[in-house]
Formats: structure tokens, sequence, C-alpha cells
């Protein structure tokens, strides 16, 4: 039993360095693609998707590695394994829970800013000049209906930056409401969209309506906003240049 206790504190206390190598591989790999990413859209969406993961998954391995390395040191006896554990487990969730709390309700409003200025960046076309972002207006000359139908009901929210004079245009796709507002109640960028309903459809003569319902997360407040819709295109026009969707 002894030499089992004695294997069993070894594998936990590799297990330690294992865990922690792990946690500093995820913290690297984000790092890396930070540093190593130049384009901006590809950026965005790196950090969009990916980066609250990976510090999550970084954050899961440290505890891991702490919680072991607290376990082989108090596990000095067969009595006393249970007591590590049970320390191991408490102190685990407890920073868990506070790492969690710090990314979901904190940590989007450093990301917000980070995102804003990557999608708003000067971009440049492959012949080297600055590109223009078009106004909501003048995108639509670029959109074909079904994105234009996606942008009116605010799923989806396209850019369209042109270099003026290569004619080279970019499209950039983006999630209408990805993004959560500032809550009134909290503070915390915690108002996400929940439902989209449709009061008016719109008509070639007409403008329709829509109200988005919001809901704070961590205060589980409520609210609504009624947006306009934009009436239907009678002759859409067409764009007669090559057009690059990002």
């Amino acid at each position: 039993m002894e030499n089992f206790l004695a294997l069993f504190r070894q594998i936990l206390f590799y297990g330690t360095f294992v865990c922690i190598g792990v946690g500093i591989l995820f913290i690297l790999y984000l790092l890396f693609k930070l540093a190593t990413t130049t384009n901006y859209k590809t950026k965005y969406d790196f950090i969009n998707q990916r980066e609250k993961k990976l510090l999550w998954y970084g954050s899961i391995s440290f505890i891991a590695g702490g919680a072991c390395y607290v376990t082989s040191i108090l596990s000095t006896e067969w009595m006393f394994v249970f007591v590590g554990l049970f320390v191991s487990i408490m102190f685990g969730l407890i920073v868990g829970v506070v790492i969690f709390n710090y990314l979901e309700y904190y940590y989007p409003t450093f990301i917000e800013g980070r995102l804003h200025k990557l999608r708003y960046a000067p971009r440049r076309s492959k012949a080297g000049n600055e590109m223009k972002l078009l106004s909501e207006s003048e995108e639509d000359v670029y959109l074909d209906e079904g994105q234009q139908a996606e942008e009116n009901i605010f799923s989806v929210d396209y850019d369209v930056w042109i270099d003026e004079a290569s004619g080279e245009t970019q499209i950039e796709k983006y999630k209408g409401h990805l993004h959560a507002e500032k809550s009134p109640t909290c503070g915390y960028y915690t108002l996400r969209v929940v439902r989209e309903e449709i009061i008016e459809s719109p008509t070639e003569d007409k403008e329709g309506t829509l109200i988005k319902h919001y809901e704070c997360s961590y205060t589980k407040y409520k609210t609504q906003k009624v947006f306009n819709i934009a009436k239907l295109k009678k002759n859409p026009k067409e764009a007669g240049k090559t057009l690059v969707s990002v």
C-alpha cells in the first residue's frame, strides 16, 4: 500500500507539470496567432471566436495543475488523500468560478474595444492603395438581394471596402447581433438579443418594423427596441466589378 501511495503521489506530481505545460501551450498558441495574423478580418474572427475559449482552457489546465500539486503534497497517508482531493476540488471550483465570471462579464469589455479597432482599421488593396469604407446607403449597390435581405433584418452586417483607384472591392461579413451591449443594470456588456420579431414586413412602397428583444445574461434584465426595415428595392442595381468576400 505504501508503494502504491508513493506511486499515486508521483503521478499527481508529474501531472502537475503536464497540466501546467498544457496551459502554457494554450496561452502561447493564443499569443502566436495574435502576433502572426496580419489580416484585420481574420484576426477579428479569431479574437471573437477563439480568444475567450483559449483563455478558459488554459485556466482550467492551470487549475488542474494546482489541484494535482495540492493533492500530492497533502497525501502523505491514505487518510489524507480524500482531504487533499476535497481541498483541491474546492480550490478549483472557487478559482474556476472567479475566472469564468471575469471572462464572461468583464473581459468582453476589453474585447469589444479591440474588435472595434480591427473592424474599422483602414484596409489596403492589392495595389497598395487605402480603401474607403462605404456607408450603408452606398454599399447596397455591391450587395446582392440576399445579402441586402440579411442586413434588413439585422441578422448579418456587411462592410464594403473599395479602392476607388483600381476598383478592387472587399466585402466583410459580420453577425448582426453577435456582440452584447452594455447593460444599464450592471454596467457589463451582457445585454444580448434573444429574439427578433418582424411586426410589419417591408414592401416596395413602405418600410417594415422589427422589434429586437434583449436580455441581460447577468441580471436577467429585459428590454426591447424598435427598428425600421428598409423598403424593398424595385430595381436592384448590379455592380460591374469583381468583389472579394471575406
